[in-house]
């Protein structure tokens, strides 16, 4: 029998990685997703408004963005979703006048 608090007990080490983990997710699901699944127009709309925000973080939460990137790719096992994972700074405009 699993204890509710083993069952729950946190998996990632901050906030910021848990949810840089949760939007790497719904990227990734919008990225590989066909036609059918998603409207492209309203995919474009999505990557852009994202890549929008992280353009506007500070060099700082450029530079902390890209080092959770770094440590989920070494993680990931799945060889398409790291290499994902290893372009999205460059493809989001995360290495752009970083510091």
């Amino acid at each position: 029998m699993t204890c509710w608090e083993t069952a729950f007990m946190p998996v990632y080490s901050s906030l910021t990685h848990a949810l840089a983990a949760a939007l790497f997710d719904v990227l990734w699901f919008i990225e590989g997703s066909d036609d059918e699944q998603m409207d492209p127009d309203d995919a474009v709309k999505i990557l852009e408004g994202v890549g929008h925000l992280v353009i506007k973080l500070s060099n700082d939460q450029r530079s902390e963005l890209i080092g959770l990137l770094g440590t989920m790719a070494k993680a990931e096992s799945d060889p398409a979703r790291r290499a994902f994972l290893e372009g999205f700074p460059e493809g989001l405009g995360l290495l752009d006048d970083a510091v």
